[in-house]
C-alpha cells in the first residue's frame, strides 16, 4: 500500500521544492522539520491535556514564549497560541476581540486583506466586515482615518503584512498611529511576512508591528514547516485569558491546584497535535541566523526574478518585490490568454504559476519560497515562459 500510494502521490504532486513550483504561498518543508514531525505522528500525543503529553507540552510553552517574544520585544509577558494556518489564527483574533468589546464590534480591514478575515467575522456573528480601498495594494493610513472617524463604537482594524497577491506590507506604524488617536484596536496579519523579524536585513519592513494587540505568524509559509505551523501572538499571556474552558477529565480543579499545567484554554481545538515540536527542532538546529539566512536567499531570488524579468523585452513587471512574490505578464497578452498559459503549463507539468489581480488587470504570480533556487533555475523559468508565449 505505502508503495502503490506514496508513488503515486509523488507522481502527481505539485513539488513545492520544484524551481518552477511557484504558485502559492507553500514552501518545501526543511527535512529536519519533517522529520521531527514523523516523531510526532509515531508518538501521537495531543495537546489537550498534560496527561497526554507532558513534554510535549513543555517544549510548545517555550516555543511560544520564545517566538512571541521576537514579534513583542517590550511585551510585559509575550505568548502565543499554535493553529493550523493564518485563517485559524485570524479567527482567533478577532473572536479575542469580540470578547473584549462585545458583539456589536466593527471590523475593519483593507481590500488588500486575507478573505478569512471578513469570513471570520461572519463565523462569530459580528456585523459583516468593512473592506477599505486600498488602490496602491497598501492601507493607507488617511484612508484608514477618514473610516474611523465615520466608525462609531469599538473598531478591530485588521492591516496585512505580506499581502497574498503581491507580498506588501501594510505602513503598520502609521496605522498604529490612526488606531491609537481613534482608540481602534490593531490586528496584523503577518501570516506571510512575520518571521521577518527575524532578519536584520528585512525586519524594518515590520515596525511597529509590536503597536498590534495581537499578531498572526504562519512558519509553513517563510519558515519551511510542514502544515500546519500557525500561531497568534499576543503581547501579555493574560490577553489569552477569555479562552479558558474546564472539562472535568481534561483540566479537573483539583489536578490544576496540584500545579498540573492546563492546557484547554491554549485553543479551540480539543484534541491537537504537537505543531510546536518540528518547529522547536527547527529553532534549535538552525536557529535566529540560520532562518535569516534561509529568508534572505530567499528575496534574494525574487529580486533576480525581478530583474529578469524587468529586463526582457517580452515580458511586463508589475512592480519590485517587497517579499518573495513576483507580478508579471507577458506584453501585450489578454488576460483569458493569460488564465489559459497557466493553465497549459500546469496540465502539461511544465511549470506552477499563480494568477493575481492588480490594476484591473490579471498577471502572473511567481511565489518564491525555495531557499535552494538559484539564478540558473530562475533564468530557466524565464526561457520555459518565453517559449509559452505566442510571438
Amino acid at each position: 500500500a505505502l508503495h502503490t500510494l506514496v508513488r503515486t502521490l509523488a507522481a502527481g504532486a505539485a513539488d513545492p521544492a520544484d524551481p518552477r513550483c511557484a504558485a502559492h504561498l507553500h514552501g518545501p518543508p526543511l527535512a529536519v522539520a519533517a522529520a521531527a514531525d514523523l516523531a510526532v505522528s509515531a508518538l501521537n500525543p495531543s495537546l489537550d491535556s498534560w496527561d497526554q503529553a507532558p513534554a510535549a507540552s513543555e517544549i510548545e510553552a517555550a516555543l511560544t514564549r520564545t517566538l512571541a517574544a521576537e514579534l513583542y520585544p517590550y511585551g510585559p509577558a509575550p505568548d502565543a497560541l499554535v493553529t493550523t494556518g493564518g485563517t485559524e489564527a485570524n479567527q482567533l483574533a478577532l473572536l479575542l476581540a469580540r470578547e473584549r468589546h462585545g458583539p456589536a464590534l466593527t471590523v475593519l480591514h483593507g481590500a488588500n486583506a486575507h478573505h478569512s478575515v471578513p469570513r471570520a467575522a461572519w463565523l462569530l456573528g459580528l456585523p459583516p466586515a468593512r473592506s477599505l480601498p486600498t488602490p496602491t495594494g497598501t492601507l493607507h493610513p488617511a484612508t484608514l482615518d477618514e473610516a474611523l472617524a465615520r466608525t462609531p463604537g469599538p473598531t478591530l482594524v485588521t492591516a496585512t503584512a505580506g499581502t497574498t497577491d503581491a507580498g506588501l506590507v501594510d505602513p503598520l506604524d502609521a496605522l498604529a498611529d490612526v488606531c491609537a488617536r481613534h482608540g481602534a484596536d490593531l490586528h496584523v496579519d503577518a501570516a506571510y511576512g512575520g518571521l521577518l523579524a527575524l532578519s536584520p536585513r528585512h525586519r524594518a519592513l515590520l515596525h511597529g508591528l509590536d503597536r498590534a494587540r495581537t499578531v498572526t505568524v504562519d512558519l509553513h509559509k517563510l519558515g519551511w514547516q510542514p502544515v500546519a505551523a500557525g500561531l497568534l501572538a499576543v503581547p501579555d499571556a493574560t490577553d489569552l485569558a477569555p479562552l479558558g474552558h474546564t472539562a472535568d477529565y481534561l483540566n479537573a480543579a483539583d489536578d490544576t491546584d496540584a500545579g498540573l499545567p492546563d492546557l484547554l484554554g491554549r485553543s479551540l481545538r480539543t484534541t491537537r497535535r504537537p505543531d510546536a515540536f518540528k518547529i522547536a527542532v527547527t529553532l534549535r538546529a538552525l536557529g535566529r541566523d540560520g532562518i535569516a539566512d534561509l529568508i534572505d536567499r530567499t528575496c534574494r531570488a525574487a529580486q533576480h526574478l525581478a530583474g529578469l524579468l524587468e529586463a526582457h523585452p517580452r515580458f511586463e513587471l508589475h512592480a519590485a518585490p517587497t517579499l518573495t512574490t513576483v507580478l508579471f505578464r507577458p506584453l501585450g497578452a489578454r488576460d483569458d490568454d493569460l488564465a489559459a498559459l497557466r493553465r497549459t503549463l500546469l496540465k502539461d507539468g511544465r511549470a506552477v504559476l499563480g494568477r493575481a489581480t492588480a490594476d484591473g488587470r490579471l498577471w502572473l504570480k511567481a511565489t518564491l519560497l525555495n531557499p535552494h533556487t538559484t539564478p540558473a533555475d530562475l533564468d530557466a523559468l524565464v526561457t520555459l515562459l518565453e517559449g509559452s508565449i505566442h510571438p
